[in-house]
């Protein structure tokens, strides 16, 4: 597993974030969402992806893609952060 090559492989994408937002409330995009295809990952083995499917069930969609998001900081740099650390 190169871990290089799966960040390569992250999908992001900002959003609206819900809540207080002060001045910038429904203007800015500072949430994040973080996917990752776990099928289509060139960078997993056919192993590695079989073991995650079975660890990570409760977390894949129907098409096994993670899903992760952020939005504990108002910056979106900060968030993108924050989400590809705990992936």
């Amino acid at each position: 597993m190169e871990i290089h090559k799966i960040i390569a492989e992250l999908q992001f994408k900002a959003v609206r974030s819900s809540g207080a937002g002060g001045q910038n409330v429904n203007k800015v995009s500072s949430k994040v969402v973080l996917s990752f295809d776990l099928l289509r990952s060139q960078a997993l083995s056919e192993d590695e992806k079989l073991l995650l499917e079975t660890n990570l069930a409760s977390r894949l969609t129907s098409d096994l893609v993670l899903i992760l998001n952020c939005d504990e900081d108002r910056s979106q740099i900060k968030n993108k952060a924050i989400v590809t650390k705990r992936f």
